[in-house]
């Protein structure tokens, strides 16, 4: 290792310092001989330590990181519908304005001037605040793969959410009133959303051997965790008689399979949103419902019989702070309430409504 004074052909003199790394002869000019001692002070230091390869960590761009790196060895252990998300948010928000910067060079205050853009551009504060949560699993697995030293997102102040308007949980009776409009598949589907809490890609992707005689067993693709959710009476009423519509399947069988027997498409099930779910929704009076929207009344049942945020969450499928985050509201308004038997509310439900099994037919399908 040695530091060198150059002289270059328009009189300018630079000093070079080289030295070699992992059977490489590396070299690195600099204007001033301090700067050069200092590095030269530096490399020496490193390999005293064993941290020379570390020198050039973080030098790789993010596109870099991401496209050679993160996406192969990362992306995979990702549900294909988040894949999906992930590589919109990624090419829209963050790939043409941090794209070509090193990931050493991404810092709390770049990052805060690119949201600072990205906001005055018009982009939503939600979509901004996803796209910072995506780069901040990148750049914490560049940490852990030390990289860069720290994870700088974690330090970057974020933007600022709307309030958002607190959830509204329907009533057994609301969702008795719109299973009231749908066939025995629709219904039954509507019944595993609302009574078991499930999202509806977790009740799409069910089979019937995860259909237990007191529970379901749930593989969340959103969390990559298996939960076991109780199987309230009248869910599994509504169940039995589905399986029995169906013809029996096999336990590989899904729930609610498309047509071909397959899982839905998106399209599918967009298009059962858009049309079948809306349309029984704004007949029972409930037109801001949607099928997601249908969990939070598993959630209040569980509330209203006094369960605990820990068993609430477990159940879920979310974290013990998400509930107080997202249903605050209902442990205030239910705190001094009598607790009540969430399947004797639902039958009590039934009873007033009107509905009840839908009587054997032929099973239904949807396209996908």
């Amino acid at each position: 290792m040695s530091v060198e004074r150059v002289v270059r052909a328009n009189g300018t003199t630079r000093y070079r310092v080289r030295w070699r790394e992992a059977g490489r002869n590396r070299a690195e000019t600099f204007d001033r001989r301090k700067d050069a001692l200092n590095f030269e002070a530096e490399i020496r230091r490193r390999r005293q330590l064993g941290t020379l390869d570390s020198l050039d960590a973080g030098t790789e761009t993010l596109d870099e990181y991401v496209t050679d790196t993160w996406a192969p060895a990362h992306a995979p252990a990702l549900a294909d519908s988040t894949r999906k998300i992930y590589a919109l948010i990624y090419d829209r928000h963050l790939s043409p304005y941090l794209g070509d910067v090193s990931l050493r060079d991404i810092t709390p205050e770049r990052i805060a001037r690119w949201q600072s853009e990205r906001l005055a551009a018009g982009v939503g504060p939600h979509s901004v605040r996803k796209a910072i949560a995506i780069l901040s699993g990148v750049m914490q697995r560049a940490t852990e793969a030390r990289r860069i030293p720290y994870n700088p997102v974690r330090v970057a102040r974020k933007a600022r959410l709307p309030k958002s308007e607190p959830v509204r949980p329907l009533s057994p009776a609301v969702v008795e009133a719109i299973r009231a409009e749908l066939a025995q598949r629709d219904a039954t589907l509507v019944s595993i959303l609302a009574y078991a809490g499930l999202r509806p890609g977790e009740a799409l992707d069910l089979t019937w051997g995860s259909v237990q005689e007191r529970t379901l067993i749930v593989d969340a693709s959103k969390t990559g965790r298996r939960r076991t959710v109780r199987l309230l009476e009248p869910l599994a009423e509504d169940l039995a008689a589905w399986r029995k519509a169906s013809g029996d399947p096999s336990s590989s069988a899904f729930v609610f399979p498309s047509a071909t027997g397959r899982r839905w498409t998106q399209e599918a099930y967009k298009s059962w949103t858009r049309r079948t779910f809306a349309e029984a929704a704004a007949a029972a009076g409930a037109d801001h419902a949607t099928p997601y929207s249908l969990r939070h009344s598993f959630v209040s049942l569980l509330l209203a019989e006094g369960r605990s945020v820990l068993y609430v969450a477990a159940q879920a499928g979310h974290r013990p702070s998400m509930s107080w985050d997202t249903y605050g509201h209902v442990f205030e308004d239910l705190d001094d309430r009598i607790r009540i038997d969430p399947a004797e509310a639902i039958r009590t439900a039934r009873e007033q409504i009107g509905t009840r099994l839908v009587p054997a037919e032929e099973p239904q399908t949807t396209d996908g």
